[in-house]
This record gives C-alpha cells, sequence and structure tokens, in this order.
C-alpha cells in the first residue's frame, strides 16, 4: 500500500493513536473514545483522560480528525479523509507483522 510521502511520517502508529483514530470511525467524544478503546483492545489499552485530550489536540491539529459537533462541553471528533488513509495503512502494516509472525 504506497502511501504519498507526506502521509508516510505518521507511521508507524503507536498503539494508543491506532485505537483512537480506529474509534474515530463514528463520530464521539473523548469519554467515549476512552470506553470504546478499552473494549475495541479488550482490555489491553486503557487510555487516561491527560493522554486523550492531547493525543485528540495533536491529531486535529495534524488533520487526521477534526471537531463535528459540541454538546454540552463534550467535543466530538471523527475522521478526516486523511486519519482513514493513515489508519488502514497502519492496519496493513501490522498485518504484514502479523503474517510474519505466524507458526513462531
Amino acid at each position: 500500500m504506497e502511501l504519498p510521502g507526506n502521509l508516510v511520517k505518521y507511521l508507524p502508529l503507536t498503539e494508543t493513536t491506532a485505537y483512537i483514530l480506529l474509534a474515530l470511525t463514528e463520530p464521539l467524544h473523548g469519554y467515549a473514545i476512552m470506553q470504546k478503546v478499552e473494549i475495541m483492545s479488550e482490555g489491553t489499552v486503557k487510555v487516561g483522560a491527560g493522554t486523550m485530550y492531547g493525543a485528540l489536540s495533536t491529531l486535529e491539529k495534524e488533520g487526521l480528525i477534526v471537531k463535528v459537533d459540541e454538546q454540552e462541553r463534550r467535543k466530538i471528533y471523527t475522521l478526516t479523509t486523511k486519519g482513514r488513509q493513515i489508519i488502514q495503512a497502519h492496519i496493513h502494516r501490522s498485518a504484514i507483522l502479523v503474517r510474519n509472525g505466524q507458526g513462531l
């Protein structure tokens, strides 16, 4: 999977960032993202509030997510096209790693 040169700089993603982007395939606010990440990761990744809000700020500045609404001080985010391309590329890279690690 080829990515434009300006997007390659985002890879590889940290596990936490990958889960945050995966959670944002639907619009969610920070606390809901934290809950969804824990569920998706089967409890192996727990994102603290400080980490979450720092990550959301960075991801928004980088154009990987966008705020789509605000309800009672809760900012709701979703993936941008750029964010979707990055998480798809990360998944592709991870699939290669898993294939190479099978049968150990």
